[in-house]
Parts: structure tokens; sequence; C-alpha cells
């Protein structure tokens, strides 16, 4: 299982006294608002990160980091992503998990015939779409409703689906 968890992208600036928006990657633009600290990755490297204050905008999270109070202090943080330890991850309720701990899993038909590995998890308006790259190369596209996911197992990590008529 990953240690760090992606909450969120800086995508720009905001003002003059060293605030920056965040794209967040997490379910959850909300979950920003009790963020006391994070890493930022930039360079391969991961920095702590003190979180000062946040406010919202649109679907965006405004971060203002303690120590940084120029727009010139954070322009280079453009593009870094915002990371945070499990420890201080929003916890799961029963039937959730990470997408972290579901890429890269190996994915079965529900008679036990291997399908391919899980590659990308697509998040639209209703549900989410689960990548599958089969063994000949080609993409899969399961939406993660119960009916296609029958199994989950994040310690594999391993998926077990229900392949709908038409869908390969």
């Amino acid at each position: 299982m990953e240690e760090f968890l992606k909450v969120g992208v800086i995508t720009s600036t905001h003002g003059l006294k060293g605030e920056v928006k965040v794209y967040p990657t997490t379910d959850d633009v909300k979950r920003f608002s009790f963020l006391n600290a994070c890493f930022l990755e930039t360079d391969g490297k991961r920095i702590p990160m003190q979180v000062e204050g946040c406010k919202f905008f649109k679907n965006m999270a405004i971060l203002k980091f303690k120590g940084y109070d120029s727009i010139e202090r954070v322009e280079a943080f453009k593009n870094c992503g915002l990371w945070v330890d499990r420890e201080h991850a929003v916890p799961l309720e029963e039937g959730e998990y990470y997408i972290a701990d579901i890429l890269d899993a190996k994915v079965y038909e529900e008679d036990g015939s291997f399908l391919g590995i899980l590659t990308d998890v697509m998040e639209t308006g209703a549900n989410d779409v689960y990548v599958i790259k089969l063994e000949n190369g080609k993409e899969l596209l399961i939406p993660a409703i119960p009916q296609c996911i029958l199994e989950v197992d994040t310690e594999t990590p391993k998926l077990v689906v229900r392949l709908m008529k038409g869908m390969l």
C-alpha cells in the first residue's frame, strides 16, 4: 500500500500574498478545510508544509502555507502535487478504498480467469470508471457499480468483476 495519498495539484497562484489554487484529487474538496499539514512534491522530493489558511472558490481550494507570504515565493509551486500520509488521510467508510490502493491491481472475471491490470480510475459524475489494460494491450472500461465490481481486495491488490453483455 502507498504510504502517501495525493489530495490535490496546485494549478496557479491566487493574489499577491502567497496563496495557491489547488485542484482536488480527492472526492471531497471540503477536506482541505481541516488540513493542517501536507507534503508538496517538487523535483521528485516531498517537502513538509504547514497550512495556515484555506478558503474555497468554485471547485478549487485556495491554500496559504505558513512562511510563504508573497506570490514570488509560491510561483514555483505551479503543477506540484499535494500529498498526505495515511495517518492524516480522511477516514474511509465501509466499502470505500483509496484509488492508490487499487491501481495496478490484477483483475479477474468471476469465473477466475485473468482479465488484465487496473491502470486508471476515471471519475465521472455518476460513478467511477475503471480502466483495465487487457493482455492484448487494449483497454476495457468497466463502470464501478455493484453489478460489475464483485470484490475488491486492497491487500493483494485484486479485483473480481462481472462483465455485462457487450463489454468485450
